[in-house]
């Protein structure tokens, strides 16, 4: 199901769209019952303005925090608080391999983006190919998501990063 986004709703005094919306304490919980599917969160996030800019404050933030409790507590421990606003984009990480386009990489080969299934995040994997002046930055690398059979090098394998 694609759904198209919505740009109508201004949530003026006249505007439809607020009249029955139920309130976001009441949306929270019912994505906390979900696990904060991501699927559903990006199809709630186009049915109007109101509900993205719900979406982007307060799902998503709650999907990362679930889904990846502590990488977000090490991203959020600085003063500069750096995740703060980009909360889609962080779950996106989360949650999709963007592959790459054709002849980018290795040549001629292609590779579609796909969302994966399950991610895991290590803190310390990525700790031995940072420059020295860098090792004390925090620095997240997903374990690859591999494409096999893809050319003469059969298999290539992606990784996702956040510092």
């Amino acid at each position: 199901m694609i759904l198209n986004k919505q740009y109508r709703c201004i949530h003026s005094a006249s505007c439809q769209c607020t009249k029955g919306h139920i309130s976001e304490d009441v949306i929270f919980l019912l994505f906390h019952n979900l696990n904060w599917n991501p699927k559903l969160i990006a199809t709630f996030s186009c049915v109007c303005k109101w509900f993205d800019d719900l979406a982007k404050r307060v799902l998503w933030k709650e999907f990362c925090r679930t889904r990846a409790p502590r990488m977000i507590r090490d991203l959020q421990s600085g003063v500069s608080h750096i995740v703060d606003g980009n909360w889609r984009a962080l779950g996106k990480l989360l949650i999709y391999c963007t592959g790459c386009t054709h002849g980018t990489l290795f040549g001629q080969i292609g590779i579609p983006g796909h969302f994966v299934y399950q991610t895991r995040f290590s803190r310390t994997s990525g700790k031995s190919f940072l420059l020295r002046r860098c090792r004390s930055d925090v620095l997240y690398v997903s374990y690859p998501c591999e494409h096999p059979d893809q050319g003469e090098d059969k298999n290539i394998g992606f990784f996702r990063g956040v510092f």
